[in-house]
């Protein structure tokens, strides 16, 4: 009889145990999830700056057609990326082709001196930072994340639960790895 009880108890415990492995693995992963979510806000705060840059910067240079272009098919991209590698991939083309817009504008005083330019370019070099810090906030969540579900025990339990890995956001190319250049 007292074996039932001690068999109970120990069955117990380790369901609690098993239940509180679980909780722990599901706000890891909502927290990935979140973290993500705040990467693409600031990049959302990022796009919607692109067109304000591209439109000032055109009334000054509107000779430099494929710049713009450029920016604008590499915003496009960089909105429809759906998986960290692909955004990562899309932002890092957006970094260039902004970096070659800002060259452009290099060529006009005039333009670098108004009010409007400037304060779009201290938008986007703050939406910039913000974007870094999201991307770091993110991968160390991740990171987190991974240890969890590779470690005892939840090595044990995070594949029959359904926890996969997730993908870190990493820059490829590392030309795309060069933040750019914003040159006030």
């Amino acid at each position: 009889m007292v074996w039932v009880i001690v068999l109970v108890v120990v069955l117990v415990v380790l369901a609690l145990l098993l239940v509180g492995l679980y909780n722990r693995l599901v706000r890891l992963r909502n927290r990935v999830d979140n973290a993500w979510s705040q990467i693409e806000v600031q990049l959302k705060r990022r796009w919607d700056l692109i067109p304000n840059l591209v439109e000032t910067v055109k009334g000054y240079a509107a000779h430099e057609r494929g710049t713009f272009e450029a920016v604008t098919e590499a915003r496009t991209r960089a909105q429809q990326a759906s998986s960290p590698a692909e955004a990562a991939q899309a932002e890092g083309i957006l970094s260039q082709a902004l970096g070659r817009l800002f060259a452009v504008a290099e060529a006009y005083p005039d333009l670098k001196a108004t009010q409007n330019f400037q304060e779009l370019q201290a938008q986007l070099a703050d939406t910039e930072n913000k974007v870094a810090v999201s991307r770091q906030v993110y991968n160390d969540t991740v990171l987190t994340y991974h240890n969890a579900i590779q470690t005892f025990p939840g090595a044990l339990f995070a594949g029959p639960f359904g926890f996969t890995s997730r993908e870190f956001f990493e820059v490829e190319d590392q030309a795309q790895r060069d933040a750019p250049v914003v040159d006030f």
